[in-house]
């Protein structure tokens, strides 16, 4: 008689195997510890052979007799069901050798080793973040065009094109390390050159408007979401500081006894100094309890050990859903807002400013100027514009200004 679910769910062990018969050849194996496997004999070129088609519970009898009959199929066609399932589970574990992020990590421990730790780690995250959650399992012979394309796609429309088509020369890196140690034959992101949007290389968008400033700076006041990306907005218009720089600022470099903050200019590869005023210090004194433990005062929400600084897109997405589009203001445009005001509006000497900018500034004779010059007039300044941009949250309107002495 055919097995049923009954019989095998009462069947006991005894102190030999045994088996319960089903039918065309297959059975219920139960050995003495309990264990019950189900087993198929066939015979296959003279040859009598035993299959095996999963263990009780984990298979089912009707999925037990999916696979019978699946072996069955594959005798008449000519197949040896054994050696049909060693030639899969081979496979499988060739494509788990050859899957797009062990090929990845192998070419990342291969290249990365002589590259800057600042490097490293943001060509390891766009792997891990970007690649591995859409293409890792997949292996590397596999990955289509389309596949690529869309998970690109993901990135920009998150706002992040430049880090798109970072992660594309990534992908390219990898596939050709993979043609050169003879997993695949075509670079296949040579395909999608022209299929990614195009960084907008123009002016970053600003707002020189007093009016208007006062409007984003309220706004940012309101902010409702993470106290240190709102802490970071709220220094951003008050230093006007490059917005890696800003990301990247490290307690270790900050003085509040001569309220100065002091780091290196990966731009121009100099010491810079920005003089901090009493609305910063508030602001930084505020902020430590929460992040001081750490490196960056602006750490990653994914890293609460404040080993790696916040993304690009965390200050953006934040004025995004302020409801300031990407025409209206940028990070980067905090620096155009002070260059044109503290001239225009505050009437500071253009050297200052662009001193504190970390511009390169040279005297009549072509010299460039250390990066003291003009420290205290700068100091002035700084604290200057920070009670303007306070009396401008204040009132939002053009007011005069008396510039300090």
């Amino acid at each position: 008689m055919p097995l049923t679910d009954t019989a095998i769910k009462n069947a006991k062990a005894k102190e030999k195997p045994y088996k319960l018969a089903d039918e065309k050849g297959m059975f219920l194996l139960i050995n003495p510890n309990g264990s019950k496997y189900f087993r198929m004999d066939y015979r296959f070129e003279g040859k009598r052979k035993t299959l095996a088609l999963g263990v009780y519970p984990e298979t089912s009898l009707k999925q037990a007799r999916e696979k019978r009959d699946e072996a069955k199929q594959q005798i008449s066609d000519g197949i040896e069901p054994c050696e049909n399932k060693k030639a899969i589970k081979l496979a499988k574990a060739d494509n788990a050798a050859n899957s797009f992020e062990v090929v990845a990590r192998e070419w990342y421990e291969r290249n990365m080793a002589d590259k800057s730790e600042s490097h490293q780690k943001r060509t390891l995250g766009m792997i891990e973040r970007d690649l591995l959650p859409s293409l890792g399992s997949k292996p590397i012979a596999d990955i289509k065009a389309p596949e690529l394309l869309a998970t690109l796609r993901k990135i920009e429309e998150r706002g992040a094109i430049e880090s798109a088509r970072r992660t594309l020369h990534i992908f390219g890196q990898v596939t050709r390390y993979a043609i050169a140690t003879g997993r695949i034959e075509v670079d296949i992101s040579q395909f999608l050159r022209g299929s990614l949007r195009t960084v907008n290389t123009g002016h970053f968008s600003a707002i020189t408007n007093p009016k208007e400033l006062g409007g984003l700076l309220r706004a940012i006041d309101g902010y409702t979401g993470s106290k240190v990306v709102k802490t970071a907005l709220q220094i951003a218009p008050l230093v006007f500081v490059r917005p890696s720089e800003l990301r990247g600022m490290e307690w270790e470099h900050l003085d509040f006894k001569a309220k100065e903050w002091r780091y290196l200019v990966t731009k121009t590869n100099v010491q810079h100094i920005v003089p901090l005023s009493n609305q910063v210090i508030k602001a930084l004194e505020n902020l430590q309890p929460l992040t001081g433990h750490g490196r960056f005062v602006f750490p990653s929400e994914r890293t609460p050990d404040g080993s790696r600084c916040m993304s690009d897109v965390a200050l953006l997405a934040a004025l995004r859903r302020m409801g300031f589009s990407k025409d209206e203001v940028s990070m980067h445009g905090f620096r155009a807002t002070a260059r044109t005001l503290l001239d225009e509006v505050l009437g500071f000497r253009p050297d200052f400013i662009e001193h504190q900018l970390a511009h390169a500034v040279r005297d009549p004779n072509g010299r460039a100027y250390n990066r003291t010059a003009h420290l205290e007039e700068r100091r002035k300044m700084m604290q200057s514009w920070a009670n303007y941009l306070d009396n401008l949250k204040r009132v939002g309107v053009v007011v005069p200004f008396e510039k300090a002495a």
